[in-house]
């Protein structure tokens, strides 16, 4: 996307991309600002100190460089910044302070970098910022520093729109009330219905403390997404149709996902925080669809009994599995949170590892099926390989992700309702999820839902239509406002 300048010169559209500071943020960012720069923008990528860090610590081939994306060939600048903690601060097991430093202390140190970067001006102003919708700072600062603003959603459509109507929930007595309503919902423009314990779990009757720091920051931060020139969504428009027509009457909304690296597996920039093991040797000697992936993510914390039970159940079942479990799963005062014995008993029907490269795991013929905490980047992944989900949401979205792939999508089986699961339900659900008629109708219902999005990413198809949309609307409110060659 070439500029012609008033003074004949040429220029890129010089975009700045801040995630917010969790893997399951950043690496979508990443693929975003690697699609941008492959069709023409100059990209400013921003990382915390910590976040580079850890993908430094954790990739060999990232820890030869300070830059991540050295090597891609693309126009992306890298720069990296304090979140407010020593790097040696656990982020995780002190959530609620991490997140007060994210409200409180971390615009200060963006706002430094955009003043630095704009007392620079080597070649091109910055013109559009692409921040993470759960800050809530990006329309001021960018109106500040004079650029447009995407908010750049990481969720689905339906959890956004959701926190966008809070005055809605609110009105009808289905959020911050003394006893809020448990009846279904059915007022959320281009929501049918949802139930109560469907929507996130910030938003869920049994949440009592309607004033914690993340909910602080959803107050805030949709508030400020309402302000945005533009509304980037790593969602695909048929899976969610009504929904991205309903965003769209309100703002500009590009269902652009989903936002995945070229040739999916390896992409040529390292997103992950932890060191991945290589599990294509133990799969390549195990049976057709007859290995189950089991990860609940980068961040979500669960209780030991649940892993217990989880272990348990891995046991009973008839399923082969490959388990990526975090060290601080539970916290990081407990880093053994598995039944003492656990590895040796499994020895031969599955394989524990602390990490791995979950899109290469799924991506592998001998996998069929995926039990997981439903964070969206892996319903996505999952979707697109072929693999039906047995979902086990901990916290936030993956409470209404779970309703697009059970209810909606028909593409996975629910583990439990509640919090309480036994390990003969686990094996019970596996067995469900991996084997007979019901794993044949859910492999049928997948491969739909895939085709999908196989038809969106295709050239001529939705998702590629609404990035080039975007692309083309940013230029042109760009030099509708600034001028050409900005």
């Amino acid at each position: 996307m070439v500029q012609e300048s008033t003074q004949g010169r040429t220029s890129k559209l010089h975009a700045i991309v801040i995630p917010l500071p969790l893997q399951g943020h950043v690496i979508p960012a990443v693929h975003l600002a690697t699609k941008l720069a492959s069709n023409g923008f100059t990209v400013t990528f921003v990382n915390t100190h910590y976040i580079h860090h850890q993908i430094s610590s954790s990739s060999s081939a990232a820890s030869s460089s300070d830059d991540i994306f050295d090597g891609s060939g693309l126009d992306i600048r890298y720069e990296t910044i304090t979140d407010g903690f020593p790097l040696g601060f656990d982020r995780s097991l002190n959530h609620d302070q991490f997140f007060e430093g994210i409200l409180h202390v971390f615009p200060a140190h963006v706002e430094e970098l955009l003043q630095r970067l704009a007392a620079a001006q080597e070649d091109q102003r910055l013109r559009l910022m692409i921040a993470d919708t759960f800050f809530v700072w990006p329309s001021a600062l960018a109106s500040k520093y004079g650029m447009l603003y995407a908010s750049f959603w990481t969720e689905p459509a339906l959890v956004l729109t959701l926190y966008f109507h809070l005055d809605l929930l609110k009105l009808h007595g289905h959020f911050g009330c003394q006893k809020n309503r448990e009846d279904s919902i059915d007022y959320i423009p281009g929501v049918k219905r949802i139930n109560p314990k469907d929507v996130m779990s910030y938003l869920q009757p049994t949440c009592n403390d309607t004033n914690t720091i993340c909910h602080r920051i959803i107050y805030r931060a949709f508030a400020d997404a309402k302000r945005a020139d533009f509304i980037v969504i790593n969602t695909v428009h048929g899976l969610e149709p009504e929904i991205i027509t309903a965003l769209n009457k309100a703002q500009p909304t590009y269902p652009i996902g989903p936002i995945f690296p070229p040739g999916f597996t390896k992409g040529p920039v390292s997103t992950s925080l932890w060191p991945e093991s290589d599990c294509s040797t133990w799969l390549a000697a195990q049976p057709d669809r007859s290995v189950l992936y089991v990860s609940f993510g980068s961040y979500a914390h669960t209780s030991k009994e649940v892993i217990h039970a989880m272990a348990h159940g891995l046991l009973r079942s008839s399923a082969r599995f490959i388990w990526a479990i975090r060290p601080d799963i539970v916290s990081s005062d407990d880093p053994n949170p598995l039944p003492d014995g656990f590895e040796e008993r499994a020895r031969g029907k599955g394989m524990v590892v602390t990490w791995c490269s979950q899109r290469e795991v799924l991506m592998d013929r001998a996998v069929g099926g995926f039990l997981t905490h439903c964070g969206w980047n892996s319903v996505l992944e999952s979707v697109w390989c072929g693999v039906p989900l047995l979902c086990y949401p901990l916290y936030t979205d993956q409470f209404t992700n779970r309703k697009l792939v059970v209810d909606d999508w028909s593409v996975g089986i629910n583990l439990c309702d509640g919090d309480c699961v036994t390990g003969d339900e686990v094996a019970r659900n596996i067995d469900r999820l991996m084997m007979g008629e019901s794993a044949d109708e859910l492999r049928v219902h997948v491969e739909k839902m895939r085709k999908i999005i196989e038809d969106a990413l295709a050239d001529g198809g939705s998702s590629q239509g609404y990035f080039d949309k975007f692309v083309e609307d940013a230029k042109v409110k760009v030099d509708k406002i600034y001028g050409l060659g900005c």
